[in-house]
């Protein structure tokens, strides 16, 4: 154990010391607090059950209403959008002054989106093909399926809008959130059709998608920025869940009459805006936080690996579950309906193996995420330094965003 800590000590103090001393870290810390809030929100508030020899989805939101405020913690996607516009807009700025084209700018940036993509897709593809040919229930493999590829959706929202920096940097926030309520209010009060919802997709992610290229122009200097946010966006978050109709919770509900985020309401913007405006406030102290070098090894290394995290979870929390069954049907927590508290304190429990899980994953599948060159040069680091492995450092010292 001593030597254990030993080892992860100078791990550590080799990624501090390979950390440019310009680079904001606050950035990368609050990228990892959103991947992380996405991985636990999902573990939480999803479930497995085995109904007429079949696994159907489930989730404690739908028998336990009174959870909704669960999803106000774990519900972080607006901060993802925040960093990534901050992130890519700045990255573009300083591409141009370098001389580096747009084609070669974006490429990279979307290569080190889809290039773990392929690996799930490949590895589900030939999984769904086996269960079938192994006479798995159609319905078990649709509802496995369906839990690999719906988080799909925020990759392609998010690789959209980056490749579209040059156009959007500039955009106003006010423009994007005038067209998410012009929709609500079309579809929710006229009368509107169903699929002009889906305009939001696009609008209630540019929202702090612009609000990130902003800040990243200087926006935000000052605390009562941040602050406005915060309040205005909770203010109008319970205005529209008290009088507006609004469910509370801020993730999909089966059964519910609307989802808050499939597609994006005003609602989840407005709540996204309170995230952001917290976000923002929470710059300083985080930034000192992170001038820890054991801290900022943690959120450097998940950085590093943040799309592999994403991609993965959900698959690692299906292969627990799927071990689960050779067990037992009814493992509590894992294989039965989610209606009692009793259910939350062993998905609790779960929640160990579950990261264990994605740990395998992860080893397995993160080299997906670098490119060849990155791949190269950590390869040279490792031969140099065997007995204290730094996957990625070498990226560090290149001073980019990860």
């Amino acid at each position: 154990m001593r030597e254990l800590r030993t080892r992860w000590s100078a791990l550590a103090d080799r990624v501090d010391s390979a950390t440019p001393a310009h680079r904001d870290r606050s950035v990368d810390a609050l990228r990892a607090f959103a991947i992380l809030g996405v991985v636990l929100g999902h573990w939480l508030v999803t479930a497995l059950t085995v109904t007429d020899g079949s696994l159907h989805g489930a989730s404690p939101l739908a028998a336990m209403p009174w959870l909704a405020p669960v999803s106000w913690v774990f519900q972080t996607l607006a901060v993802f959008f925040l960093v990534g516009g901050h992130v890519a807009a700045q990255g573009h700025a300083s591409a141009r002054a370098r001389g580096v084209s747009y084609g070669a700018w974006v490429g990279q940036r979307l290569g080190r989106l889809f290039r773990p993509v392929a690996a799930v897709l490949t590895l589900w593809a030939v999984v769904a093909g086996g269960l079938l040919v192994g006479g798995a229930e159609p319905e078990t493999v649709r509802t496995l399926l369906k839990l690999v590829w719906s988080p799909l959706w925020f990759l392609l929202v998010f690789a959209a809008l980056t490749a579209a920096t040059p156009l959007v940097a500039r955009i106003s926030p006010l423009w994007p959130l005038a067209v998410v309520a012009g929709v609500d209010v079309w579809r929710f009060g006229l009368g509107g059709p169903e699929w002009i919802g889906w305009v939001n997709v696009a609008a209630g992610w540019l929202v702090p998608f612009t609000l990130g290229a902003a800040w990243s122009r200087g926006a935000f200097s000052r605390r009562r920025q941040s602050l406005f946010l915060l309040a205005g966006g909770a203010a109008a978050t319970a205005a529209l869940i008290l009088w507006g109709g609004y469910p509370a919770s801020m993730v999909g509900v089966p059964g519910a009459a609307v989802s808050n985020l499939n597609p994006p309401t005003l609602a989840a913007v407005a709540f996204g805006l309170a995230q952001c405006g917290l976000a923002l406030l929470v710059r300083g102290p985080l930034a000192r936080v992170m001038e820890r070098p054991r801290t900022w090894a943690k959120v450097a290394l998940l950085n590093l690996s943040a799309m592999t995290v994403f991609l993965w979870h959900q698959t690692a929390m299906m292969s627990v579950t799927a071990v689960g069954l050779l067990f037992s049907t009814e493992l509590p927590g894992l294989h039965t309906a989610p209606g009692s508290a009793g259910w939350i304190v062993a998905r609790l429990l779960w929640l160990p193996v579950f990261a264990a899980a994605l740990t395998v994953c992860w080893s397995a599948f993160r080299i997906h995420e670098q490119p060849r060159a990155a791949r190269t040069r950590r390869k040279a680091v490792i031969s140099a330094a065997p007995r204290v492995p730094v996957p990625g450092t070498a990226r560090l010292e290149e001073a980019g965003r990860v």
